[in-house]
């Protein structure tokens, strides 16, 4: 291992050059302080740019971006801010393709930051809280200073990290990023209760985290022996797992364990993860892989949307001139569980946004198509489920129109007449 030192001692001229560029562990997994130093040492350094594929902490600003050159994949979490203020480069491009492209070189990585936890008794550090994109990452860049949390979980995965890669290790001890529970509105709670309606005891699940996600979990009490393989897991596990509800029992891989990338939540999660067997980290190269994820049956899958048009196209990016989130893993799961036996693949959306002024359901998109109408399974909003699979584009519109809200139906019935009219 190279030069281990205080925060205080940190000077990223040591190992940062002008024009380098950096890629760093997201959501959870940031390492905060190696940013908040990058932020503070930048103007000295030189101009660098950055890679963060989300960001929950608010350490990255309008502001902060102005000092380097920041890119991701989309505007998550604290990110939608600064692509608002134009500080943000985005990479359109799915979870899965960002550590093949670091490999390539196609996405550059001279210095990796990532946090991870203390070392075990050979030396090795665990990636913690991420475990998606960051041991492409590690083995890329030139250089790779570490924010050894002793705050940070030790997760069991198929990598880990030996200390002598690391070039410069910063202790710390600091709470990680938290991203608490959302609250739950009662559209939510409505959503939720038509996707559980597709979830029977031996399924298994991929969701991500926030409202509609939590208020699914919390209806699955009465389920058994439900699997997990997601690209992210919140506190919802704990409750289900601790319960026995999920027990991965019936899988067919991974009999037993949880697969998930990244773990974001609070610290209830992070201290039920920590050197638990039950859970295992992977990366996207395997959480997303195709040929693991045919593996799994009754595998139902459920992602967000920002609208949907009416033969079914799904845009989860950008609302007209705002990027409000990115692609994600979202195509990889809605074609793995729409074709997973027994499964289904769910995107579930509020009907309306911005108080109900503005249709969820579209008769055309704003912004770009993120998954395409030919992979689409279902769509779920408040007022329930349209299933497309197999459907003409003419029936479609008549679903989707009944699961719009009422006031927008008749405007969206008179768009879709010229569908129905070439009878498609």
């Amino acid at each position: 291992m190279g030069a281990s030192i205080e925060p205080a001692e940190l000077d990223l001229g040591q190992y940062v050059r002008a024009g380098d560029r950096i890629v760093w562990g997201q959501a959870c997994g940031e390492p905060t302080t190696l940013v908040e130093a990058l932020i503070a040492q930048a103007d000295s350094i030189g101009r660098v740019s950055a890679f963060a594929a989300t960001s929950f902490s608010g350490i990255l600003t309008a502001e902060a971006a102005e000092r380097f050159d920041l890119s991701s994949m989309g505007a998550i979490g604290a990110l939608r801010v600064v692509a608002a203020k134009g500080r943000l480069g985005i990479v359109p491009c799915h979870v899965s393709q960002v550590a093949p492209m670091i490999e390539q070189g196609i996405l550059g990585c001279d210095v990796a930051f990532v946090q991870v936890s203390p070392a075990d008794a050979s030396g090795n550090h665990s990636f913690g809280l991420i475990s998606d994109f960051v041991a492409s990452a590690v083995k890329k860049a030139r250089v790779v200073i570490a924010e050894v949390n002793e705050r940070v979980p030790f997760t069991y995965s198929n990598v880990v990290l030996p200390a002598s890669r690391i070039d410069c290790a910063v202790h710390v001890s600091r709470m990680p990023v938290e991203v608490p529970p959302a609250q739950i509105s009662e559209t939510d709670l409505a959503i939720a209760k038509i996707v559980a309606g597709y979830i029977d005891s031996g399924s298994v699940i991929q969701v991500g985290v926030g409202a509609v996600p939590d208020a699914i979990l919390r209806l699955l009490l009465d389920r058994r022996d439900l699997g997990v393989h997601s690209g992210m897991i919140g506190d919802g596990l704990v409750d289900l797992m601790e319960a026995g509800v999920i027990t991965n029992a019936t899988k067919a891989i991974d009999t037993g364990v949880a697969i998930t990338g990244a773990l974001i939540g609070t610290r209830r999660l992070y201290e039920f993860v920590d050197r638990n067997p039950k859970i295992g980290m992977r990366s996207t190269a395997y959480t997303h892989d195709a040929s693991v994820l045919s593996q799994l049956t009754k595998l139902v899958t459920i992602n967000s949307a920002v609208e949907v048009d009416l033969t079914g196209q799904v845009n989860a990016e950008q609302s007209g001139g705002q990027y409000l989130g990115g692609t994600g893993g979202q195509v990889d799961y809605v074609r793995a569980g729409a074709r997973s036996p027994g499964g289904h693949a769910i995107i579930a959306l509020p009907a309306t946004a911005k108080g109900g002024k503005i249709s969820r359901i579209t008769a055309a998109l704003s912004g770009p198509v993120t998954t395409a109408r030919s992979d689409v399974d279902v769509i779920v909003t408040e007022f329930g489920a349209a299933e497309l699979k197999g459907q003409t584009l003419a029936e479609r519109t008549r679903r989707l129109i009944n699961v719009a809200h009422p006031d927008f139906r008749e405007e969206l019935d008179r768009a879709a007449h010229a569908i129905r009219q070439r009878g498609f």
